[in-house]
């Protein structure tokens, strides 16, 4: 028997490469990986040191006047936020309003997170205490006097510890601890800045990396259903490469800005690989996986997303040993995505024309995930290409496994994307083929 290259189901086939002649229905198959990753840094908690290091400046309490409740149903309303004195909020801790001794849970209202309190009291005049926490009973943080109370109505009343006359009664140690805490503060909040600056553009680039993928569609929206193959790649790969390139150039100043975050340097693979910038796109994968191995907690997920890069970088290179070594790593790496790094690597082998590497990596997939269709139509539009001829019954033979892959792919998506290929293809193994060639008579 002979190797045949020809088409099966009425589809046109390139020599030598009896698949589908487009690539826009493989790249339908990609699945992305990087927009399954958590892209958010968390900003510094400032609140937590300026709460402990409050701690200290519990003052001592003035003595306490006599308490005169007034009846429960003539209450008003009170809110307010706390501020230490390092002049950002104040979390924690409790506010009291007293007429007299500073105690009863009935008259404690929580601070929450934010330095925000509201309470309901009866009507009168109190003195507000704020403490932190840790501060005993029998001392305060800061009090506000007179603060009176009207029936109905909602008072606004802050407590502000950076104001002069606070800071002024501090102890030399006090004031060198709020200098220190200010100094720690500055510089918290400028890398929060960043890192704000830095989540918006992540968030950005998961949107970029969805427009890359529908590029297709944008492209045929825009110049209509009727344009031609040439315009619609053409229009795809302008779109493509202006997406990529939003992402490069925000990644290149993020990961200046924070080279510690590893998902930056993945992401900016990730761009590099779109645009074939494929050295430097190695170069970042590579970064993310070092930056990310020596952080105290490791990503999994990156590492699994730039071994998944690397692997697509020796596909499209014909690196195919470096290649599956990659791709087996990010499965390692994150054993519940594996069906779905070597169903992208059999994808990518598609793409580079490498049968035997696109069906090895379909197999993986298979093995990892066996109720994935899209595995078996690859395996099987793999394996195809080795269908030759019996001679002697002028029938078609299909290597093995190749029609088992596809008939599996039938039996778990009978009306997917494939399915009328794959029909064509299996009823094409039935019919004879005739493979005489006459030549046509001469005209006289």
């Amino acid at each position: 028997m002979e190797p045949l290259v020809f088409g099966f189901g009425g589809h046109a086939r390139r020599e030598n490469c009896p698949r589908h002649p487009s690539l826009g229905w493989a790249e339908m198959c990609f699945e992305p990986v990087g927009s399954l990753l958590p892209t958010a840094f968390k900003e510094k908690n400032m609140k937590r040191t300026i709460a402990l290091c409050l701690g200290v400046l519990g003052l001592a309490l003035l003595p306490a006047l006599a308490q005169t409740p007034a009846p429960a149903a003539n209450t008003g309303k009170v809110h307010g936020h706390v501020t230490n004195p390092s002049g950002t909020p104040q979390a924690g801790g409790t506010v009291m309003f007293a007429e007299g001794k500073l105690s009863g849970a009935a008259s404690k209202f929580p601070v929450d997170a934010n330095g925000d309190f509201s309470a309901e009291v009866p009507a009168g005049t109190y003195k507000l205490v704020y403490r932190n926490v840790g501060v005993p009973d029998d001392k305060e943080s800061d009090h506000v006097d007179s603060v009176k109370v009207t029936v109905g109505a909602d008072l606004k009343q802050d407590i502000d510890m950076s104001r002069k006359e606070y800071i002024d009664q501090l102890s030399p140690e006090q004031k060198k601890q709020l200098d220190e805490l200010r100094k720690k503060n500055s510089e918290a909040m400028k890398a929060n800045e960043v890192i704000k600056h830095i989540n918006a553009d992540l968030g950005t680039s998961i949107q970029d990396l969805k427009d890359s993928d529908s590029a297709r569609e944008a492209a045929t929206k825009t110049l209509g259903a009727t344009a031609s193959k040439a315009d619609l790649d053409a229009k795809e790969a302008e779109i493509k490469t202006e997406k990529y390139t939003d992402i490069e150039t925000m990644m290149l100043r993020d990961t200046v800005a924070k080279p510690d975050a590893s998902i930056l340097w993945a992401r900016l693979g990730q761009a590099e690989t779109g645009l074939k910038k494929f050295e430097q796109a190695e170069t970042a994968f590579k970064k993310a996986l070092e930056v990310d191995t020596a952080a105290k907690k490791q990503d999994l997920n990156v590492q699994g997303l730039a071994q998944a890069g690397l692997g697509e970088i020796y596909a499209r290179t014909g690196k195919v040993p470096e290649a599956n070594a990659a791709y087996d790593a990010a499965a390692k790496l994150d054993p519940t995505r594996a069906s779905m790094y070597y169903k992208n690597e059999a994808v990518i082998f598609m793409m580079a024309n490498n049968a035997d590497g696109q069906a090895a990596a379909a197999q993986k997939a298979i093995d990892a995930d066996p109720k994935q269709p899209i595995p078996y139509y690859l395996k099987g539009n793999a394996l195809i290409q080795k269908t030759t001829l019996d001679e002697k019954t002028k029938k078609l033979v299909a290597p093995p496994g190749c029609l088992e892959a596809y008939q599996k792919y039938l039996d778990l998506q009978p009306n997917g994307l494939y399915a009328a290929e794959v029909k064509g293809i299996l009823s094409g193994f039935s019919t004879t083929v005739d493979n005489t060639y006459k030549a046509e008579k001469k005209r006289k």
